[in-house]
């Protein structure tokens, strides 16, 4: 028996998407309480009450994404995802396919790596976590970003509307 592919995302797949989106761009653009807490560690061997109340806000919010990734993963091996628009060039597919499981990667990576460094004391993880993978995960995003766009004003098709309006 062969199972279709679902024409869009199922509600629960695009309210995690968006969730996971909302946590990943907040942890992004606000890591200053980890950065503040890591500088004070580092020259003082101590850090404020606030200093660490700040660090476990991304830490807190890192887990919850690591959560929501792989609760987005159980669905889409159970739910499955849409085929690609046949407007899509195979190279454009490929690319597709290659970005998302890099997007997954790190979107599982970056909370394990910054979980070891913030936990475990290993402060390697945290470098690679702060100036390694968070530069890949920003060109990610905005190839992601872009490719929606594509999708919507160059080749007209639905892709974006599956993951926002079903």
């Amino acid at each position: 028996m062969t199972i279709s592919a679902p024409l869009s995302f199922s509600l629960p797949q695009r309210i995690l998407h968006w969730l996971t989106a909302a946590l990943v761009i907040f942890n992004l653009l606000l890591p200053d309480g980890m950065t503040e807490w890591h500088r004070s560690i580092r020259r003082t061997g101590s850090a404020t009450a606030e200093q660490i109340a700040s660090a476990n806000i991304h830490a807190y919010v890192g887990i919850a994404i690591l959560v929501l990734v792989v609760l987005r993963l159980v669905l889409r091996f159970r739910q499955g995802v849409p085929a690609s628009p046949p407007q899509e060039p195979a190279i454009f597919r490929l690319a597709a396919k290659a970005a998302h499981v890099a997007l997954y990667a790190l979107l599982i990576g970056m909370p394990l790596t910054g979980m070891a460094a913030y936990y475990l004391g290993f402060s390697g993880a945290g470098s690679f976590h702060a100036d390694v993978l968070k530069v890949i995960l920003w060109i990610l995003i905005a190839g992601h970003v872009l490719g929606a766009l594509v999708h919507q004003f160059y080749w007209k098709t639905n892709v974006l509307r599956r993951m926002t309006v079903g």
